[in-house]
């Protein structure tokens, strides 16, 4: 997979975590291994300018999902299909915010957006009742299993 994450935004930010964490995501959901993705983080002043071109919406927001060539969650029985699965667009900032006022801090904020974000560029959305428990129950999913993974400690290579 190729996942590049690129930091415009001012702030600290574990790229190589995140791309860690996307690259988990996307395994999970059975995306091609071929497969790329962009992630972006930004200002606050950058996001509310892409919310209000692309959403038409005002002022920042948290993140935003561009898809590219519309892949979907792979089939346990079939080979997914390659491609270029999108941008995510994150603000450090406005999930600063939000970690804090979560009670589980920035971190925690950017790795839900990110998953959010992936599952958007997936095809997965929140507008629908079914949808908002489909997509935030799979979200919920991915983020424990991260949590267990990244806290598993890593395989003793002498055995």
């Amino acid at each position: 997979m190729s996942i590049e994450v690129l930091d415009e935004s001012g702030h600290e930010l574990d790229v190589d975590h995140l791309a860690r964490l996307a690259r988990f995501v996307m395994d999970r959901m059975r995306v091609h291994p071929l497969a790329e993705l962009c992630i972006k983080a930004v200002d606050e002043d950058t996001i509310a300018q892409l919310n209000q071109q692309w959403m038409e919406k005002e002022g920042p927001t948290d993140v935003l999902a561009f898809p590219m060539d519309e892949l979907r969650p792979g089939l346990l029985d079939e080979e997914p299909e390659e491609g270029v699965l999108g941008d995510l667009i994150l603000a450090p900032a406005v999930a600063e915010r939000q970690g804090a006022t979560a009670g589980h801090g920035t971190l925690a904020e950017l790795e839900l957006l990110t998953t959010h974000g992936i599952l958007h560029l997936l095809g997965y959305d929140h507008a629908e009742p079914d949808e908002h428990r489909e997509m935030f129950g799979l979200q919920a999913e991915l983020l424990r299993e991260w949590g267990s993974a990244a806290k598993a400690p890593a395989a003793d290579a002498a055995h």
